[in-house]
């Protein structure tokens, strides 16, 4: 039997067990740590997950010797420094998305990975998993000829809790950094750096983005017209629309495990389920580049966060939306 990858897992959180729900499914990997700001969670995960150690405090997981790679899956705006405590401290990085607040912050990370010669990936599970892969795949080799608009929507309907992750400006709350990146993504995959862009927020009694519409404008033609939400349901739908026909993944587009190709020989519909939870799929991606010897993820790599995060900046400028400690 080959090495193990060792994990750990920064935060409690749900995000944090779904991860570790799709860490006991890959037989090279082994769940050896959690890390909390407090001994009680990290009792409680670490029981939950079968977890044999469980440390009171996020430096005491990034110093434990039998941790290779660490999972970040704490709020947006802890994302950096709790990243560049666990490059730092000679561990690899899976940093749950976002990659940060902003691009600023995302370069500090990247020099910091860069600095201490550690892996470091975001967490955008979507694109690991082979429907998305497929669809990306079809797309670039033309298979509905040049791919000229993207239409892509994620919206929920969540409690409100002022307090909470997704309402409190503390913790970078707001439907575009949570869900909204996901469309953006899509896009910067398909299209690269929009030249214009145009958006509109429904920033709620709390300041942040309740609801956000966005249409991207590209040097080629290309157009990519996206929404997101924390206060209404929407389709989670993504079509691709080509000069020859169109690809759709099949909604929710973000775990999509169906595409249907339209083009002048018909309808072809292709199923291509993902294994175990989906989040498998970026915890194998980042097991295949240690056991490379890579630095960063060919698929996700560093320049392609920043640059994602460079278009969420530019998307929510003209807001006036700011978090604190920007």
């Amino acid at each position: 039997m080959g090495h193990k990858t060792r994990w750990g897992i920064l935060g409690t959180g749900r995000i944090c067990g779904t991860f570790a729900e799709a860490l006991a499914v890959l037989p090279d990997a082994e769940l050896a740590a959690v890390g909390s700001r407090t001994k009680s969670a990290a009792a409680a995960f670490a029981g939950r997950y079968g977890v044999s150690r469980a440390h009171e405090s996020y430096e005491a997981l990034a110093r434990d010797p039998g941790v290779d790679a660490i999972y970040v899956g704490t709020p947006h705006n802890l994302h950096e420094s709790n990243t560049i405590l666990c490059l730092e401290a000679g561990k690899a990085v899976l940093c749950e998305k976002p990659l940060a607040l902003n691009e600023g912050q995302a370069r500090r990370m990247v020099d910091a990975a860069r600095r201490t010669k550690r892996f470091l990936m975001e967490a955008m599970w979507t694109h690991f998993l082979p429907a998305v892969v497929r669809a990306l795949e079809m797309a670039g080799r033309g298979a509905i000829g040049e791919p000229r608009m993207l239409q892509a929507d994620f919206g929920f309907k969540a409690p409100f809790d002022p307090q909470g992750r997704l309402f409190n400006p503390a913790l970078a709350g707001g439907s575009l950094l949570d869900v909204g990146v996901y469309p953006v993504s899509l896009a910067t995959r398909l299209f690269g750096d929009p030249g214009r862009i145009q958006s509109s927020a429904v920033l709620g009694e709390t300041g942040v983005d309740e609801q956000a519409a966005m249409i991207l404008d590209y040097s080629g033609g290309w157009q990519a017209v996206l929404s997101s939400s924390i206060r209404t349901e929407t389709g989670h739908s993504a079509l691709l629309s080509g000069t020859e026909g169109s690809l759709r993944l099949v909604p929710p587009f973000w775990k999509a495990q169906r595409l249907i190709v339209t083009s002048k020989g018909g309808e072809e519909s292709i199923d291509l389920p993902y294994e175990g939870n989906g989040y498998t799929h970026e915890a194998r991606e980042l097991m295949r580049c240690l056991a490379e010897g890579a630095l960063e993820s060919p698929r996700m790599n560093h320049e392609f966060s920043l640059r994602v995060m460079r278009t969420l900046d530019r998307i929510r400028a003209p807001w006036g939306l700011r978090y604190p400690g920007e």
